[in-house]
């Protein structure tokens, strides 16, 4: 099996974090299309955002799953197959005008994503140990966040210049690049190999489940990325249709979304020896004011310019407490780093997935005062969801505590 050569460690740790943010890439660069692909396949806006949640969902499910396969088989081989199956499912879409077909490579689509992104966030923790792993899984959601910024602001100019179509021809092509680097740079990771028995990873499995404040954790996460994703699933009807600009406008839109969202990564890494009870408390406050006042004046926004503000600041606090719960549940259980990889980025995915969805067709969100709305909701959910974390985290701290 190649492993990975000393003076190729560079480049392959490059190309790591180059891959952590494929699975935005596969979601976000096609959002400024949506109104374009649901006018071309003669179908409804929901079924086209119905294939975003299909590969959410299928991508959250894959990784509950790949990260006891990638302990056990590795990392290198699974990642190379992953992305020569994601770049021929991606021109499969690309070709077709069926959006049943288009349901099914977005599964495939999210099963391959699973592999690739699971594998590349757990040979961090294969190549590097201390603060310096620290260091980098701090710099994860930072750089899952440049998906956001980059794909809908090139996914915008592909739409205007070429139609939606060329969003799944880059994709295609961008993994076909990465697999051919792979093959010249990277190598297997894993140094130690786990034996493939179900009954002892299913055991695995439900331990980590069973530590509550990991999995409210994972319900923290999976809010703050839920509040990213109604923003980037309802936008384009709001700005192409409401405000009648143009898909290039929704990549800006969605541009300066993703900025706003890696300066709240960065902002909690700058901040990383605060303590997080008390950081994170005030970032959920800060975000319930700014959506009430959002509601407030939404009768005064009839432009982009004075809705994107309210967005941008709920977004850099949705990015500052993403940042913190991923690197608090990637560090929660260090000896099953591909399990927990998984379950960390799969829980965050299905729930993300089946919340948004939810909220887009339990308030159907046409104008500013309908997207306050839900954001007011997910930072009300965030809230209770942080209050049962604390508690949790008392009462761990209590049982460890107390004497034998």
């Amino acid at each position: 099996m190649k492993q990975i050569q000393e003076n190729h460690q560079g480049p392959s740790t490059f190309l790591a974090f180059a891959l952590i943010p494929l699975s935005g890439f596969a979601t976000d660069i096609y959002l400024p299309s949506l109104p374009s692909m649901a006018s071309h396949l003669q179908v409804s806006g929901a079924a086209v955002q119905l294939s975003l949640v299909v590969f959410m969902i299928s991508y959250g499910i894959g990784q509950l799953f790949v990260g006891s396969l990638l302990d056990s088989f590795g990392r290198f081989k699974l990642n190379i197959a992953s992305l020569a199956v994601f770049a021929l499912a991606s021109f499969v879409i690309a070709l077709t005008n069926n959006i049943y077909l288009i349901y099914l490579m977005r599964v495939i689509h999210g099963i391959t994503v699973a592999f690739i992104v699971v594998g590349k966030r757990a040979y961090f923790v294969d190549i590097y140990k201390g603060e310096k792993l620290k260091h980098y899984t701090s710099l994860f959601s930072i750089i899952w966040a440049s998906a956001p910024i980059i794909a809908p602001f090139i996914g915008g100019y592909l739409q205007e210049t070429f139609g939606w179509q060329s969003n799944f021809y880059f994709l295609g092509i961008l993994a076909f690049t990465f697999m051919v680097l792979e093959l010249i740079f990277s190598g297997e990771s894993l140094q130690q190999f786990h034996p493939f028995h179900l009954k002892t990873i299913v055991n695995v499995y439900s331990n980590i489940l069973k530590t509550t404040d990991y999995t409210l954790g994972l319900v923290i996460l999976a809010l703050c990325y839920s509040m990213l994703l109604v923003f980037g699933m309802s936008s384009p009807f709001i700005i192409e249709h409401l405000f009648h600009q143009t898909s290039v406008v929704t990549g800006y839109a969605a541009l300066l979304s993703g900025v706003a969202l890696m300066a709240g990564g960065m902002l909690s890494k700058a901040l990383i020896k605060h303590p997080l009870i008390k950081k994170v408390s005030t970032a959920i406050l800060a975000m319930v004011l700014v959506a009430v006042l959002m509601i407030a004046l939404s009768v005064y926004i009839h432009n982009l310019y004075i809705l994107m503000p309210f967005v941008l600041l709920l977004h850099m606090f949705s990015g500052f407490i993403f940042n913190n719960y991923m690197s608090y549940s990637l560090g929660r259980f260090s000896k099953n780093a591909g399990m927990v990889s998984g379950i960390t980025g799969g829980g965050n995915y299905v729930v993300t997935s089946i919340l948004s969805y939810t909220v887009l067709n339990s308030v159907s969100i046409q104008n500013p005062m309908q997207l306050g709305i839900a954001y007011l909701a997910i930072a009300a959910l965030l809230g209770i969801t942080f209050m049962l974390f604390i508690k949790a985290r008392y009462a761990q701290d209590a049982t460890v505590l107390k004497p034998a």
